[in-house]
Parts: structure tokens; C-alpha cells; sequence
């Protein structure tokens, strides 16, 4: 069920792919692979959305929808990574884990996955930089070093999640469903929000 090579190879397929035409709007049954897609999904849109923001020619008006859906889009990954642990809980459950005994990590596997999803679209536009054919000289050479340091941090990242997998399955290590329990979205608890009207 769990493999960390080949979630690294499921979302540098998917950035790829996601460059080049957009996202087919196709809704999986639950599993593992499909949590995934969606928050590698919110990840690509918030990177792209960010992208927005900073433009420097934005408006004052852009800037302001590129803020809203920012934070609509954040919600969205907070959920998804919560929905990765929640159902790895649920596999668990089925063989009588995470063992309650064990020693917490404090990092669940959905987190760990999210920070995959990061590096995987940082390493995808770290390609694009080394690649631009109207970069500056040293452009190219300084894109190659980020990239080779992003290569090792997600590989480094990857064993740690197999690890942490791995000690789970044999009751040694366990991991609890954190909610993320963002308040700047609820009307009802953001008083920026509930002031205003």
C-alpha cells in the first residue's frame, strides 16, 4: 500500500503532465493514490496562484483575488492532508495499529507527503530555470547546485516516511489524525471577518 518511490513518481508525473494541459477533472474512489492527486493538486494551484500574487505589474485588485484564493486553496491541502492520514488510520485500524504503546512521531505521514508535493513541483521549475535558454550566465549553474540540493532532500525526506511506515507496521512507532483547524476561512471565528458585518 505504501511506497514512497513511487508516490515520488506519481507526483513528478503529475507536475509534468499538469504543465503541459491542465488537470482532467476525473474524481477517484478513495485510496491513498487518489488523496494524493488532490493535494498535489491544491499544492500545483496554490504554487500557480502564489505565482499570482507576486507578480510585480499585479493590481491592487489581482493581488486581492489572488489572496482569497490562496487561502481557499490552502483549506483545501490542510484537508487533504488530513484526509491522507485519516485514511492510512483507517488501513491501520484493519491490522489493530497504530500500536497505542508505541512512541508518537510527531510528523504524521500526510504532512510527509505534503512536503513530497512541494519538493516535487520546487524540483519541476528548478529544471525549467537550469533549461531557460534567456537566463544570465551563471543562471543555468546556480539552478543545477538547487536542484541537486532538492534531489537530496527529497530523497533523504523519502526514506523517512518508508521508515516511519515501516516502524508504524511493526508497532513500534504510531501517528495521530492532527487537525490543522485553520481559523481564517470560518466567518464565525475570524474576526476580521464576523467585525465586518
Amino acid at each position: 500500500m505504501f511506497s514512497s518511490a513511487e508516490m515520488v513518481r506519481r507526483l513528478d508525473a503529475w507536475s509534468q503532465q499538469w504543465h503541459a494541459a491542465p488537470r482532467a477533472g476525473v474524481e477517484a474512489p478513495p485510496s491513498l493514490l487518489a488523496e494524493l492527486e488532490r493535494l498535489h493538486w491544491a499544492n500545483f494551484e496554490l504554487w500557480h496562484e502564489e505565482d499570482k500574487a507576486r507578480a510585480p505589474r499585479a493590481s491592487d485588485a489581482q493581488i486581492a483575488a489572488a489572496k482569497r484564493a490562496i487561502d481557499a486553496i490552502n483549506q483545501r491541502r490542510n484537508d487533504q492532508m488530513e484526509r491522507c492520514d485519516a485514511l492510512l488510520l483507517r488501513e491501520l485500524a484493519k491490522q489493530n495499529l497504530p500500536n497505542p504503546g508505541a512512541e508518537l512521531h510527531s510528523e504524521t505521514p500526510g504532512l510527509m507527503l505534503d512536503r513530497l508535493s512541494i519538493l516535487s513541483l520546487k524540483i519541476h521549475h528548478t529544471r525549467e530555470e537550469v533549461e531557460r535558454t534567456d537566463a544570465p550566465a551563471g543562471h543555468a549553474e546556480r539552478n543545477w547546485e538547487r536542484l541537486e540540493i532538492l534531489l537530496r532532500q527529497r530523497a533523504d525526506l523519502a526514506v523517512c516516511l518508508d521508515h516511519l511506515w515501516a516502524a508504524v507496521l511493526r508497532g513500534e512507532r504510531r501517528f495521530t489524525l492532527y487537525r490543522q483547524l485553520k481559523m481564517y476561512n470560518d466567518p464565525a471565528l475570524n474576526p476580521a471577518i464576523y467585525k465586518s458585518t
